[in-house]
């Protein structure tokens, strides 16, 4: 699973690229390194358009496996994640770079991937939902108490012949276009669930190997 990705594009760039009505964001810096329970920025419908805003990485999971946090979300026939795929909970995660770990030894590397060397944005298809609990890490929250969330989680799919060779069970949803952004943002769900497929080959590559972020000066 994807549980590392970066965002290089700057603000005024996110604004133009996504049609951005209203960015709740503030000052936002350059993510070499988005890991699970951080905060990062999200496309969502708002009142007036498409809004930016922050939310946290890590949905809860069933209670039945204790509410974990979940962060690739597969199996949308699921009655867990069914009612967050309409349109009031889709979003879009803005990406310029994701890492799988490729099984070496003694330990694993993390392996980049981009639609090409100089890193150019698209986004996960992604879902959000309010939760009320404990979330952040040590650092935000050290004493652990509980608040209100807004927690995203993005769509895999099987792997293709790029992420395939490093992580062969699923890669996420790669939406590349502003039609699929659209569609994803706005289309019935069904619709909007045919965009769970990979990425053809010929459209990303390998960038680096090694690192744990992908910053320019990488």
């Amino acid at each position: 699973m994807c549980n590392l990705y970066s965002l290089r594009t700057g603000p005024a760039d996110l604004r133009r690229a996504f049609a951005i009505a209203e960015d709740r964001t503030g000052n936002l810096p350059p993510l070499p390194a988005i890991f699970p329970d951080q905060l990062a920025p999200v496309v969502l419908n708002g009142t007036a358009g498409r809004d930016l805003a922050m939310m946290r990485w890590g949905m809860p999971g069933p209670k039945a496996f204790g509410e974990h946090p979940i962060t690739n979300v597969r199996n949308v026939a699921s009655p867990h994640w069914r009612p967050w795929l309409g349109v009031a909970h889709r979003c879009l995660v803005p990406v310029t770079a994701f890492s799988e770990y490729a099984d070496t030894k003694p330990r694993k590397t993390p392996v980049w991937f981009a639609l090409d060397e100089d890193r150019p944005l698209f986004a996960f298809a992604g879902i959000w939902r309010p939760w009320t609990g404990v979330r952040g890490t040590k650092r935000e929250n050290p004493d652990r108490v509980a608040a209100e969330h807004r927690l995203f989680a993005f769509l895999t799919t099987e792997a293709n012949g790029v992420v395939g060779p490093v992580h062969p069970k699923a890669m996420p949803v790669l939406l590349t276009q502003p039609e699929e952004w659209a569609t994803w943002l706005e289309a019935p769900t069904a619709e909007a669930l045919r965009l769970q497929r990979p990425l053809p080959d010929a459209a990303m590559r390998e960038v680096a190997r090694g690192a744990r972020s992908d910053g320019a000066e990488d």
